[in-house]
């Protein structure tokens, strides 16, 4: 029988890709902490915890075993009408984590879809109040998913291209970056008064797809509050920053100002099983409590708070609250800030920026962002047994917090290695 990458070729599509160009996969077989096996059985360092999620570890024994005894006693039910202790007992202990503004939870699956519900909320609210507001302001170079209305208010034209003329109404602002700050909040404040906006969707701090950009939180705040003056809901995607990785359970903590809607999901589930969660204020939530039917967010999906998922995502904050998971996360942080003091002043380093366990630098060089270089950039990293996933010019680390001192050492001797004989 054929291996499992040459078998993937025949029926397989798998996303962010071009086929034509990049016909290989890896077939990775097992994993266990920081580290990928193939089916050659080398060993990879997850340095990006597989897109942000299996920040615990993978295959985390805590987390299996509560997977585990949740399977012995509910799979899965609906959930419109019904509920279960795993989905009660997780927005008990997501209430105790999220900002204290934060009342109301609603499952979905993903990412995109935990942006839709948000954006769907913060549109239906002005709608059930009488209000016309159709217009939406996100940051320029965000990104919030790959469904339409998630679509409609990310800002990469690489992703989003062909679908642009069916997009919500949405206008674009830069991010704060400390210098700008004044500039910024003029352009939102000219925006908002026009009294046609429904909502403000923003990465707090960290945008993920766009390179791990970094912007400044008061300058953040200060939009927050803009908003907050003219009843424009305003809408956290946590979905990659949530759950530890800026220091803090959640980036929304860096700010005075709390947002009335949160998304959060990839970490949420330590990539175990795939669940979202969208959270809202009172207020937003008492938008749709009525005797009228109508004013009801009817949104639903088939596996919405799905118990084992809810189980592993009540495992996974066990662990996020933990001295020891602290402990490793502020281990990781202070390692990447000695490995910056080392990297910055490289040649071929323009720029580095860290956010708690968030590190990223740029390069001192033009590139695609997946161009040549970039691939020839990520085959290195692979042969040298790290997986780190380079967009365009920017190399980031992202790793799990359960990452080992001599891990971590490895991606830095890589990255080190990659600028001298790479580049």
């Amino acid at each position: 029988m054929k291996n499992i990458s040459e078998r993937d070729k025949k029926h397989l599509w798998h996303p962010l890709t071009q086929h034509k160009l990049h016909p290989e996969s890896l077939a990775v077989t097992r994993a266990k902490g920081a580290v990928l096996y193939d089916e050659n059985d080398k060993t990879y360092i997850d340095g990006i915890a597989s897109w942000y999620t299996c920040v615990y570890g993978h295959c985390n024994d805590f987390i299996i075993q509560k997977a585990y005894e949740q399977m012995q006693r509910l799979d899965h039910v609906v959930f419109s009408g019904f509920t279960h202790e795993p989905a009660v007992a997780l927005s008990e202990a997501l209430m105790d984590i999220l900002p204290d503004n934060q009342e109301k939870l609603f499952f979905s699956d993903n990412g995109s879809t935990a942006s839709d519900v948000a954006i769907k909320m913060a549109l239906q609210y002005h709608f059930n109040r009488g209000n016309k507001r159709n217009v939406l302001v996100a940051f320029e170079e965000g990104f919030h998913g790959d469904t339409f209305g998630a679509m409609s208010v990310s800002g990469l034209s690489v992703y989003n291209g062909p679908f642009e003329d069916f997009f919500l109404s949405v206008e674009r602002i830069p991010v704060p970056d400390g210098e700008n700050n004044r500039e910024v909040a003029d352009k939102l404040r000219s925006i908002v008064e026009k009294g046609t906006v429904a909502g403000f969707i923003y990465e707090p701090l960290v945008q993920g797809a766009a390179a791990m950009k970094m912007h400044d939180a008061e300058g953040l705040n200060a939009l927050i509050g803009i908003c907050k003056e003219h009843d424009v809901v305003t809408i956290a995607d946590e979905v990659m920053t949530g759950f530890g990785k800026t220091g803090k359970y959640f980036a929304s903590e860096y700010m005075r100002h709390k947002p009335d809607i949160m998304s959060m999901s990839k970490a949420l589930t330590a990539g175990m099983l795939p669940m979202a969660v969208t959270s809202c204020t009172q207020e937003i939530y008492d938008a749709f409590y009525s005797d009228d039917i109508s004013k009801g967010l009817f949104h639903g999906h088939t596996y919405s708070a799905n118990p084992v998922a809810c189980s592993v995502a009540l495992a996974g904050i066990t662990l996020l609250r933990s001295e020891e998971m602290q402990a490793h996360i502020q281990r990781v942080t202070e390692a990447h800030r000695r490995f910056d003091e080392e990297i910055k002043h490289h040649p071929k380093v323009a720029s580095t920026r860290q956010l708690g366990v968030i590190y990223a630098l740029d390069l001192r060089v033009k590139m695609e962002r997946y161009g040549n270089l970039r691939d020839k950039l990520f085959r290195f990293f692979m042969g040298n047994g790290v997986f780190l996933r380079p967009l365009g010019n920017t190399i980031y680390i992202l790793a799990p917090y359960v990452v080992t001192d001599e891990q971590l050492q490895q991606i830095y001797n890589v990255i080190g290695r990659a600028l001298d004989e790479v580049l």
